[in-house]
């Protein structure tokens, strides 16, 4: 794999620099209730989507480890995986806007972006071709019929 960046770590690497950058300089005013709710909603509908992924894998006794996806043992296409093939990577991502909405950071807006960039690049794309080596038609008959973020 390209990556040996487990993503959760890009994840908080990217979390801090969002907090970094809303506390130098917030650009996204809004009225604190407004602001907490939906910084709130965002951080548990992520959790919610990661939780959900994390489970399929655990119910279908396959890794979750991001830097040996050729260590699975199941492709996963049930529950969640009927909607993304990436759940815990969109659930990253909605946590992270939730962070930067919270810290009203327009910049957070980018970096959350920038996130998705780069696990797309170099997460995603070399996962998806060890799925695709190890499970074959399989993994393309799921590829074919789910989308990887929405």
């Amino acid at each position: 794999m390209e990556n040996r960046i487990p993503p959760p770590v890009v994840m908080l690497v990217t979390g801090i620099a969002i907090a970094a950058a809303g506390r130098l300089q917030p650009l996204m005013p809004l009225p604190p209730l407004w602001r907490h709710l939906l910084a709130g909603g965002l951080l548990l509908a992520g959790l919610g989507i990661v939780a959900l992924g994390v489970m399929r894998f655990r119910a279908a006794g396959t890794t979750i480890d991001p830097t040996r996806p050729d260590q699975a043992s199941t492709l996963v296409a049930t529950g969640i995986y009927r909607f993304t093939r990436n759940p815990m990577y969109l659930g990253f991502a909605t946590m992270l806007l939730g962070w930067a909405v919270q810290w009203q950071s327009v910049w957070g807006l980018a970096l959350t972006g920038l996130f998705v960039g780069y696990i797309h690049r170099f997460q995603i794309l070399p996962e998806e071709r060890a799925l695709r080596a190890k499970f074959g038609a399989e993994f393309d008959a799921f590829a074919s019929q789910v989308r990887r973020w929405l």
